[in-house]
């Protein structure tokens, strides 16, 4: 078949690395095909999440959700991890010896291809779409091929789909050989099911002495490969038959060069339960299509035969249903992994403070200390970026008021026990000579406070059975009516203050830490002011995070304005817990901050993207998100394009040249958070075509900024050119077809030849998403594209770029 599908059963969507993938492509209904959909409607839109579709054979009721008898059970479920691949075998092409890649056999037809495999013996045969090996005490399995092939400059891949158990055996093996014309000198994979071991061996007389030797993983080692190239032999594995790593690389042996070689899997064992290897997708390419989830598995009939017509989303379907975001601050702390973490957000008539690190750590409860004072929640503001409002205590001495207490609980105890803490915290304050909180272990041997002198500067105090020894930091007084960030990592020694490193000071926290009082501490120096987002954080590792923590200070101020669209784009992926983003192009602008809550996630990268005027899009390969900037289209040119098509290559019927107002712009009123109001005009295009006007809500940090991208916008579109908005294509039969696969978001493609109406003979195009469907020998293409030369920008001397009143639009 032309694709591979597989399912995660059981697998975590976001822990690509921990999934045994399962191949289902037998039960895929190939006359319906596999449709995915990718990308946007156009350049001006944002690409939506992209989504699969296909129908199932469900004939055993094995994808029957519940099913206890089904193979799979009881791992059929919503969400479950699904991707799909598109197959290209390529052609044996000319007069024989031919380049070993175009040796290939999907295995489907289930009787041995005589002019590929000159012998097959022990048992070796065609099942069920594989190459079945069996393995039994004594016999060995061979499958041959002719010798007509070469290696040189070529390679050869295959699936060992199917990796048997040691089963007793004192010995087994199974084996992939590239045979040379000697006996015995061979390139060889080898899996060692007693050992548990795949080597990858050269071996001259039937051995290799330096053989490369991996512990084997049937997720990284799924696939495998030999190649040559340029003088040097590889050997590679890869999880997906599209990822690859090298495992291992020699000088090509000379008989590479000079000798027809054969392909020959084998397999023995000496003892043991008998068992079988399993093989497929030999010769095949792998181009992955699609990377995500399934939505359901509504079972069906039709008669008494079932099916399950299934939909799967990609990585958009996860963050989608993500809750809106807290503060940037809050969301940085807790993407920081605390392990115990007290906002101390809550609103006004609260009487207690819950923990946000999703741990064991017990609610703060206000403790009353001697009579009188008042401890309002939801009363202070916060730092300036931080909105939400904050705790205000007010006793009315230094032993008489209320605090904030808490069991941090065991877990908490054992954590700070077996690694280093780090911390974090704000105060606002006037009254020096206080508390900001404390801690201690049971019955209050080892301690722990954080507090200002008699001067107002910050000091931390340990100790243990009730005696304190002080350590101050160099601050300066902090009393001075300001938010300040602390932040301090015990395994530097190191202070943070306000994001400055103040001292390397020597304080070592104690252990088995559980209780926290926040505020004060053994009913004394009560604090008189404000205190928030108190983070504690235990590291098993000896990895310090202090200067990780200390950019806490700017969440809390500023919301990170002034950095770069790429930056942002990858912290607010760090906050839905996507850790891969792949950034492609080199101009990304500051962007201010998005320090507020209520948006989600989505919506928050949307803005980035739509004020860099970008494109952001979940990968089609694994879980992860690519931005692109805008300079990644700038200017294309030959070498720059994926593919080339002659019109008649294409299904015509759905082509045309769109001329209307569509993407028409003329004016725009642009803002930006508190900047200026600003209007940009294209006085010839209004003239032309009537008033076309646009607002704009631009992230950008100085009011020219906002200008640039208005002027960016109307240059391209005050009198867009005529394109073509779809390109159809039936890319199977095409000479250039993984080529075409290749295509992604802002690929381009010339189609040449156009018919004498045109505009030009050919035009270039860029792509924005795309439709498909793979079925039995057919994979159909519908992309939506956009004009290249939308986003050509002006080169001073170049003779295409260049060109004065023509080509004069600045790069933006």
């Amino acid at each position: 078949m032309p694709v591979l599908v597989e399912a995660g059963w059981g697998g975590v969507v976001q822990m690509p690395w921990s999934i045994t993938w399962t191949d289902i492509t037998a039960r895929v209904d190939m006359v319906q095909g596999v449709t995915i959909t990718r990308g946007a409607q156009d350049e001006l839109s944002e690409p939506q999440p992209g989504g699969c579709t296909m129908t199932l054979d469900n004939q055993d009721g094995a994808l029957t959700p519940g099913n206890p008898n089904s193979p799979y059970a009881p791992w059929v479920r919503r969400n479950a991890p699904i991707r799909v691949s598109a197959l290209h075998y390529p052609p044996r092409t000319g007069a024989g010896p031919w380049p070993l890649a175009q040796l290939c056999d999907d295995f489907d037809s289930g009787v041995v291809d005589p002019a590929l495999w000159s012998s097959v013996v022990g048992g070796s045969a065609e099942v069920g779409g594989r190459l079945r090996q069996p393995m039994v005490s004594g016999v060995t399995a061979r499958h041959t091929s002719v010798r007509s092939w070469t290696l040189t400059g070529s390679q050869t891949t295959v699936k060992l789909c199917t990796a048997p158990a040691a089963g007793g055996s004192s010995s087994a093996s199974v084996s992939w050989y590239v045979l040379s014309q000697t006996s015995g000198t061979r390139l060889r994979w080898h899996y060692n099911p007693v050992a548990g071991t795949l080597r990858a061996a050269s071996e001259v007389g039937g051995s290799d002495g330096a053989a490369v030797s991996l512990t084997y993983s049937p997720i990284d080692h799924a696939w495998l490969r030999f190649r040559e190239t340029a003088g040097t032999t590889y050997w590679e594995t890869s999880p997906d038959g599209w990822d690859w790593t090298v495992r291992r690389s020699i000088t090509t042996p000379a008989w590479v060069g000079t000798d027809l070689v054969q392909l020959e899997f084998a397999t023995f064992r000496s003892g043991g339960a008998p068992d079988a290897a399993e093989w497929d997708y030999l010769g095949a390419v792998a181009r992955p299509r699609f990377y995500g989830t399934v939505n359901e598995w509504p079972v069906s009939w039709s008669g008494l035969q079932s099916s399950v017509s299934i939909s799967a989303t990609d990585l958009f379907k996860r963050l989608n249903r993500l809750p809106p975001l807290r503060t940037c601050l809050v969301e940085e702390i807790v993407s920081s992994y605390p392990l115990a973490y007290y906002p101390l957000t809550e609103p006004a008539g609260s009487t207690a403070v819950g923990d946000l690190s999703g741990t064991t750590a017990g609610p703060l409860t206000v403790a009353q200390v001697g009579s009188g004072g008042t401890l309002d929640l939801g009363t202070a503001a916060g730092p300036a970026a931080a909105t939400d409002a904050l705790p205000l205590l007010t006793p009315v001495s230094t032993s008489a008021g209320k605090m904030l207490a808490s069991d941090l609980g065991q877990g908490f105890q054992d954590a700070s026990s077996r690694g280093w803490l780090q911390l974090e915290f704000w105060f606002q304050t006037s009254t020096p000579g206080r508390v900001i909180f404390g801690m201690s272990g049971a019955g209050g041997m080892s301690q722990q406070v954080w507090s200002l002198d008699g001067a107002g500067a910050l000091q931390a105090e340990s100790g243990w059975d009730g005696f304190l020894a002080p350590s101050t930091v160099t601050t300066g007084n902090l009393a001075d009516g300001a938010w300040h960030h602390v932040a301090y990592d015990e395994i530097l020694q190191q202070v943070w203050v306000d994001g400055v490193l103040r001292a390397s000071t020597p304080v070592t926290i104690a252990t088995e830490l559980r209780q926290l009082t926040v505020g004060g501490y053994k009913a004394t120096r009560l604090w008189s002011g404000a205190i928030g987002h108190l983070a504690l954080y235990a590291v098993p590792y000896a990895a310090p995070i202090g200067a990780a923590l200390a950019t806490h200070y700017e969440a809390g101020t500023t919301a990170y304005s002034g950095e770069t669209a790429d930056l942002r784009i990858t912290r607010l992926a760090r906050y839905a817990g996507v850790d891969s983003v792949t950034i492609l192009g080199t101009t990304h602008d500051p962007v201010v901050g998005q320090g507020e809550a209520g948006s989600s996630v989505v919506a928050r990268m949307r803005e980035v993207e739509a004020t860099e005027s970008g494109r952001l899009y979940a990968e089609r390969d694994y879980l992860g998100l690519a931005y692109q900037s805008r300079d990644l289209r700038y200017n294309p040119d030959a070498s720059s394009e994926v593919f080339e098509i002659a019109y008649a290559d294409t299904e015509t019927a759905s082509i045309e040249l769109a001329d209307d107002d569509q993407k028409l712009v003329n004016s725009i009123v642009a803002t930006r958070p508190g900047g200026a109001t600003q209007k940009v005009v294209a006085q010839e295009s209004i003239l032309a075509f009537g008033l076309y006007e646009q607002d704009m809500t631009l992230l950008k940090t100085t009011d020219s900024s906002v200008v640039d991208a208005a002027y960016w916008r109307i240059s391209r579109y005050g009198n867009p050119a005529p394109e073509l908005r779809e390109v159809p294509i039936e890319a199977f039969t095409m000479s250039t077809y993984l080529d075409i696969l290749d295509a992604d978001i802002s690929s381009y493609f010339t189609v040449y030849d156009l018919p004498d109406q045109a505009l030009a003979a050919e035009m270039r195009v860029t792509v924005e998403g795309y439709s498909e469907t793979i079925a039995e020998n057919s994979h159909r293409i519908q992309f939506r594209t956009s004009a290249s030369s939308t986003d050509s920008v002006w080169v001073l001397g170049d003779p295409v770029y260049g060109q004065l009143g023509i080509t004069t639009r600045l790069a933006y």
